[in-house]
C-alpha cells in the first residue's frame, strides 16, 4: 500500500469537489438531454401510423419525421444568443417549457399541418437542450471530472431514447392496428408531457454557471458557487482563473475568426456535422421501419427498436467510464471506424437480401461503435473549445450544423431507401455504404485534425487555441 505524505492529503482535499452536489446540478441538467432523446426518438414508433392515418409519400413521411428538427436549428441559433445574455438557467426553463407545449399539441393534432407546427416547437427545445445542458455541465464541472460529467448528458439523451421504445412498445401492444392508426401515435406523444413537468420543477433548484456570472460581473455569486462545487480554497484559485480569461475576451462572434479560434469553429462545425452525416438518427428514427423492411412483423420491429435503445445506453456507461482516462481521440478514432465496418456489412448483408438476423447483429455492432465514442465525445468536445465569454453562440453554430445536417439526414433517407432504382440494384444497402463512406471521412478527420483536450482545464484549452 502507498502511504501519502500529510501535505499531499491537503492537495487532494483541497482539489476534491462536492462530488453529490455537483451530481445533482449535472443530474437536473441532464434531464435536458433525456428529454432531448425522448422528443425525437418517440417518432420512430409513431410514423408508420402516421404515415397510415394521413396516406403520406416518401417524402411527406420524411418531412413528418424531420420536421421537429427545423426548429431544433432555429432553437440552437436562438439559444446560443439567449444563454449569453440571460443565462445558461433560463434557456433550459424555456427549452422545458416548449417540451410540454409540443408533447400535449402534437397528441391532439387534428392533421399532418399542426402535427408539423407542434413538432417544430418541439424541436425548438430539443435544439436549445441539445446545446444549453452540454454547455451548463461543462461550465460547472472540475476539470478532471468534465468529460464524464458531460458524457451523462448523452447517457441521460439515449435514456431518454430507451425509454421511450419502451413507451412506444407497450402502448402499440396494447391496441389493434386500427387503433394504433387512430389513437395509440397520440399516447406516444402525449406522454411526454410527465418528463417535462418535473425538469421545470427541478430547475428551481439550480444555480446559475459560475462562469457566466463572472461575465455578469456578479463575482460573490459565482464564487459562492464555485465554492459549493469544489470547496473554499479552489474555488478562489479557480475564480481568478476565470476572471483572467474573462477580461481578456472580446465577447464578439469577430473572436471566432482569429487565428487560432478558427481552428476551433472548423474543428466544432465539421465534428458535429460528421455525427451527423454518418446515419445515426436514421436507425433512432425509423428503427422500426427499417425492421419491417427487412423481414420483421410489427411488434418484432418494435422489440429490436428496444434492444438497438438498450445497446445504445449500454455502451454509453463505457464512454463514461473511459473519456477521461483513455481520452477524447482514440476513443472517436475506435468508435468511428467500428461504425464505418458494421454499416459496410449491413449494406452488404442488405444487398445479398441476407436481412433479418445479420441487420439486427451489424445495426447493433454500429450503435455500440456510436455510443462509445462518436455520441458522447462530440458533445464533450463541443462543450470545451470555446472560449467563455462567447461560448453559448459558438456552441450554437456548431449545434446549428449539426441539427441542419440531421435534418438532411432525416429528410432524404426514406427518399433514397424507397427510390425504384436505388432499391432494384441496391436492396437497400445504397445508403448504408454512404454513411460507412462518410465514417471512413470521419476517421481521417479526427486522426488529422483533432486534438487531445483530456485533463485540460477550459481557460488552459482556450490557451491552446491561442498558440496555435
Amino acid at each position: 500500500m502507498k502511504f501519502l505524505k500529510p501535505e499531499d492529503y491537503v492537495n487532494q482535499i483541497e482539489k476534491s469537489p462536492n462530488v453529490r452536489y455537483v451530481g445533482l446540478l449535472c443530474l437536473v441538467a441532464a434531464l435536458a438531454g433525456f428529454l432531448f432523446g425522448y422528443d425525437t426518438a418517440v417518432i420512430s414508433g409513431a410514423i408508420g401510423f402516421i404515415r397510415q392515418l394521413f396516406d403520406l409519400d416518401a417524402a411527406q413521411m420524411g418531412w413528418a419525421a424531420s420536421s421537429a428538427l427545423v426548429g431544433c436549428v432555429i432553437g440552437v441559433a436562438a439559444a446560443g444568443a439567449m444563454s449569453d445574455s440571460l443565462g445558461r438557467k433560463k434557456g433550459l426553463v424555456l427549452a422545458g417549457f416548449m417540451f410540454a407545449v409540443s408533447a400535449f399539441g402534437s397528441a391532439f393534432a387534428s392533421s399532418l399541418s399542426e402535427l408539423v407546427l407542434f413538432r417544430i416547437i418541439g424541436g425548438l427545445g430539443i435544439g436549445a437542450a441539445s446545446m444549453l445542458s452540454p454547455l451548463y455541465i461543462a461550465e460547472i464541472s472540475p476539470a478532471h471530472m468534465r468529460g464524464r460529467l458531460v458524457s451523462y448528458n448523452q447517457l441521460a439523451i439515449v435514456s431518454g431514447m430507451l425509454i421511450v421504445y419502451f413507451v412506444n412498445f407497450a402502448i402499440q401492444r396494447g391496441g389493434t392496428t386500427d387503433w394504433n392508426v387512430a389513437t395509440g401515435w397520440r399516447w406516444m406523444f402525449g406522454s411526454g408531457a410527465l418528463p417535462a413537468a418535473a425538469f421545470l420543477i427541478l430547475l428551481f433548484f439550480v444555480p446559475e454557471s459560475p462562469r457566466w456570472l463572472v461575465k455578469q460581473k456578479q463575482d460573490a455569486q459565482a464564487l459562492e458557487v464555485l465554492s459549493k462545487i469544489n470547496g473554499e480554497a479552489q474555488a478562489k484559485k479557480e475564480f481568478a482563473e476565470i476572471r483572467e480569461t474573462v477580461l481578456h475576451e472580446s465577447g464578439s462572434f469577430g473572436q471566432l475568426f482569429k487565428p487560432g479560434m478558427r481552428v476551433a469553429l472548423a474543428l466544432g462545425v465539421v465534428l458535429a456535422v460528421l455525427q451527423q452525416v454518418t446515419g445515426i438518427n436514421v436507425f433512432l428514427y425509423y428503427g422500426p421501419e427499417i425492421f419491417k423492411k427487412l423481414g420483421s412483423d410489427n411488434s418484432a420491429a418494435f422489440l429490436q427498436t428496444v434492444i438497438v435503445g438498450a445497446v445504445n445506453m449500454a455502451f454509453t456507461f463505457v464512454a463514461i467510464r473511459t473519456v477521461d482516462r483513455i481520452g477524447r481521440k482514440p476513443l472517436m478514432l475506435i468508435g468511428a471506424a467500428g461504425m464505418g465496418i458494421s454499416l459496410f456489412v449491413l449494406g452488404l448483408s442488405s444487398y445479398l437480401q441476407r436481412t433479418e438476423l445479420w441487420a439486427l447483429v451489424f445495426m447493433l455492432g454500429y450503435i455500440a461503435s456510436f455510443a462509445l465514442s462518436v455520441g458522447p465525445v462530440t458533445w464533450v468536445i463541443l462543450s470545451e473549445i470555446f472560449p467563455t465569454r462567447i461560448r453559448g453562440r459558438a456552441m450554437a453554430m456548431a449545434t446549428v450544423c449539426l441539427w441542419a445536417a440531421n435534418y438532411v439526414v432525416s429528410q432524404t433517407f426514406p427518399m433514397m431507401d424507397e427510390n425504384p432504382f436505388l432499391v432494384e440494384k441496391f436492396h437497400h444497402g445504397f445508403t448504408f455504404w454512404i454513411y460507412a463512406l462518410l465514417c471512413a471521412v470521419q476517421v481521417l478527420f479526427v486522426w488529422r485534425f483533432m486534438p487531445e483536450t483530456k485533463g485540460k482545464s477550459l481557460e488552459e484549452i482556450e490557451k491552446m487555441w491561442g498558440k496555435k
